[in-house]
């Protein structure tokens, strides 16, 4: 769908704005698991998680058009993080639709980074919201349904092999799918032999049920991972699964939390359920790898409050 060529210009279109984040073997958890465990630290990107590579390479695209008509998005956290900073930095203005329920954290952090937040009652009525902007004038930014994006996340994927050439299977957690699309498109690409595990927690499993159904399913997102919790998952994310995915893996809030604390603990960072459940998954799985695998886990954000924190700590601890 997206070749080598297109992802490589998307990385060197970016590089000047986004870290090229740290790949790390873990001791302990490769000792837990019996193989080779590496920690893709996406959480060190800007802003905290993936997002910036996927809107700057789209909005440098497009530079002059959106530097006119400014870009409105759709978020409940790290896109609208993403897409405003990226606004910042180009000197592009930005509207961030975002759900009225967004935790705190992530509403102030966009702010800051000079975007204007607009709350909707929903996540239907905040995507209806920014579409409605998009017909009226503005350029709009889709989450995850956009093979722009994409391809500003799958810079991912070649760093992957770079930094760890003998690679053997990914973990990868699926929201709307261009996080997991983008990776699975580049390493595919260049080491057809690895597997791709892709994750989700119950609740958010929009591409689990989309697999058994054979078709794209709607949800009412419940996970308390939210960062997860698009209704639904793109065409192109759910074609690429069915075609490279090695197995889909969904876990509880509960186990996300276990591996968030594990993490914490062995590997000293903080990341959101959504990227901590990668780490839950490679458990599921412990029987799958041998000594002489090399298994990259990718933490894709890490923008979780104290007090969310804390509330996790309560529900699953007390």
């Amino acid at each position: 769908m997206i070749d080598l060529q297109t992802i490589r210009a998307a990385r060197d279109r970016i590089a000047p704005y986004v870290h090229r984040t740290p790949m790390q073997r873990n001791h302990s958890l490769s000792k837990q698991l019996g193989t080779n465990v590496y920690l893709k630290m996406e959480l060190f990107q800007k802003t905290g998680s993936f997002k910036p590579r996927g809107a700057f390479n789209k909005m440098l695209g497009h530079l002059d058009e959106v530097r006119g008509s400014g870009v409105v998005a759709m978020s409940g956290g790290n896109f609208a993080q993403g897409v405003a900073y990226a606004g910042r930095a180009l000197g592009v203005r930005t509207r961030i639709i975002m759900p009225r329920n967004t935790s705190q954290n992530y509403l102030d952090a966009t702010a800051a980074y000079g975007g204007e937040v607009e709350l909707a009652d929903s996540i239907t009525g905040a995507f209806q919201l920014a579409e409605q902007y998009g017909q009226e004038g503005w350029s709009y930014f889709h989450p995850f349904d956009d093979r722009e994006l994409i391809s500003g996340h799958a810079s991912i994927g070649l760093e992957l092999l770079e930094d760890v050439p003998q690679l053997t299977d990914v973990f990868i957690s699926v929201g709307g799918g261009g996080l997991m699309g983008g990776i699975t498109l580049a390493l595919k690409q260049l080491k057809p032999e690895i597997r791709v595990w892709t994750v989700e927690t119950e609740g958010s499993d929009t591409l689990g049920q989309a697999l058994k159904a054979g078709r794209l399913v709607e949800i009412t997102p419940r996970s308390l991972a939210k960062t997860l919790g698009a209704p639904i998952v793109s065409e192109d994310a759910l074609a690429i699964a069915r075609r490279f995915g090695h197995r889909h893996v969904v876990v509880s809030d509960r186990e996300a939390y276990q591996s968030l604390r594990l993490l914490m603990e062995r590997a000293k960072v903080i990341t959101e359920l959504a990227a901590s459940c990668t780490l839950a998954a490679a458990q599921r799985a412990i029987g799958s790898f041998s000594p002489e695998d090399h298994v990259a886990l990718v933490l894709c954000g890490g923008n979780l409050s104290l007090d969310t924190l804390v509330e996790y700590r309560t529900l699953f601890e007390d």
